[in-house]
């Protein structure tokens, strides 16, 4: 019993209804009721499909993916209750012995408790079964049974929705690429000296409801499977509205290795000038491949393309691409740039990326820039260029003229 026991605690622990756990748990109930056959089905349309299964030495009769018309086990019976849930011997049942399955299998000894899911649906069943009749098997033994049904419903359950999640985000994000439903601003990236606007960063807002956050969004997409598609979408329209930019400025894209390796990128980008764009790449994950990661960048530099390492100072990885990749532009991330006035730390960090600049020929553009204080001091670092709130808000594509490069009332030379 106590080998029973721990496969449900087990069971309990883990969201997998197709784990190990579950298979030992499977072996364990059937042991304990001394039975030959214990599967967890799910219906599936009109059929029972057999998800997991413990039958040793019996894999012809019945393995994980069979499946089985609805129509011919007693699934719907015992949900209907025409069937009671425990049947120790079935010749004593006459709608068992009217279906050509019990003596096919044969079936002599039948427990069978349904799977219901949170929201009152059926799943499937925990069922166990012998070819002989077993008059032993009682009350006890089927109480056995519904707890072990529970815990699987209460796992498969949770997966359910899991899986109902992210459909219905794949989906929503389906819809939002097909219908472009999210706008293009452009921040400006500005020489704190001069007040020359450098470039403009181009930013992803989602119109769609609920609202949310641009990397929440971005977030799903990946989760749904469809990040490189939203990716993709959204470059697809920056360069649509980027058409006739102001003059002696760069458009800085965001992109993640993912995307930049997909065929379709480089659909979207081939035949373009690309010398007054700039590809961010943002990824905080570990590149798997930097040799064909620089290959793609590569082909994107023969083309005009300038490469930039966005979020410098996050984390790990970032620092990786840096040194891997060597970017003509060192963003650093707002966590950095934050109180940078206030803090030797980021001081120092930020020291660091300026040498490595320096000696690379990178250029280093800091992001997130809110105070006059933060702006001194990136200034007082080394650090020429930025972006953030304290220097611009992100503009409309409308906004965006030869007439909006003059910040130098707002940053000049005299400043500092």
């Amino acid at each position: 019993m106590q080998i029973l026991t721990d496969a449900i605690n087990a069971a309990c622990e883990t969201g997998d209804a197709e784990s190990g756990t579950i298979q030992r748990a499977l072996q364990a109930v059937r042991t304990h009721l001394g039975m030959e056959v214990a599967y967890l089905s799910e219906f599936v349309g009109n059929e029972s499909i057999f998800r997991v299964v413990d039958a040793p030495g019996l894999e012809q009769l019945i393995k994980p993916g069979d499946a089985r018309s609805l129509d011919d086990v007693y699934c719907q019976h015992i949900l209907a209750g025409r069937l009671p849930q425990l049947i120790p011997d079935t010749s004593k049942e006459p709608i068992c012995q009217s279906m050509p399955i019990t003596a096919a299998v044969p079936i002599g000894a039948h427990v069978s408790i349904p799977i219901i899911l949170p929201n009152g649906e059926p799943y499937g069943m925990f069922c166990c079964l012998s070819p002989q009749a077993n008059a032993s098997l009682n009350a006890r033994d089927l109480n056995v049974v519904r707890l072990f049904a529970d815990v699987a419903a209460h796992q498969i359950g949770r997966q359910v929705a899991d899986r109902n999640e992210v459909a219905d985000k794949k989906a929503l994000i389906a819809g939002i690429i097909a219908g472009r439903e999210f706008k293009l601003v452009f921040q400006p990236i500005i020489n704190f000296r001069t007040g020359e606007v450098r470039g403009y960063e181009a930013l992803c807002r989602f119109e769609s409801l609920p609202y949310r956050s641009p990397d929440i969004w971005i977030n799903d997409a990946k989760a749904a499977g469809l990040g490189v598609e939203l990716e993709l979408a959204i470059i697809d329209r920056a360069f649509e509205v980027w058409v006739d930019g102001p003059p002696n400025t760069y458009i800085a894209f965001n992109a993640s290795p993912t995307a930049l390796c997909d065929p379709r990128f480089l659909t979207l980008v081939d035949g373009r000038d690309l010398s007054s764009v700039v590809f961010e790449i943002t990824e905080h994950t570990a590149v798997e491949d930097y040799a064909a990661l620089n290959a793609q960048l590569n082909h994107l530099r023969a083309q005009g393309a300038k490469i930039a390492i966005d979020d410098a100072g996050a984390g790990f990885s970032s620092l990786r691409h840096i040194v891997q990749l060597a970017p003509d532009f060192i963003k650093l991330d707002m966590a950095l740039t934050r109180d940078i006035d206030s803090d030797p730390s980021r001081r120092a960090f930020a020291s660091a990326f300026v040498y490595f600049a320096h000696e690379t020929g990178a250029e280093i553009v800091a992001e997130g820039i809110e105070t006059d204080a933060e702006l001194q001091t990136l200034y007082a670092l080394g650090i020429n260029v930025g972006q953030g709130y304290y220097l611009s808000r992100p503009l409309e594509r409308d906004a965006v003229t030869p007439a909006s490069l003059g910040y130098g009332s707002a940053v000049s030379a005299a400043r500092f």
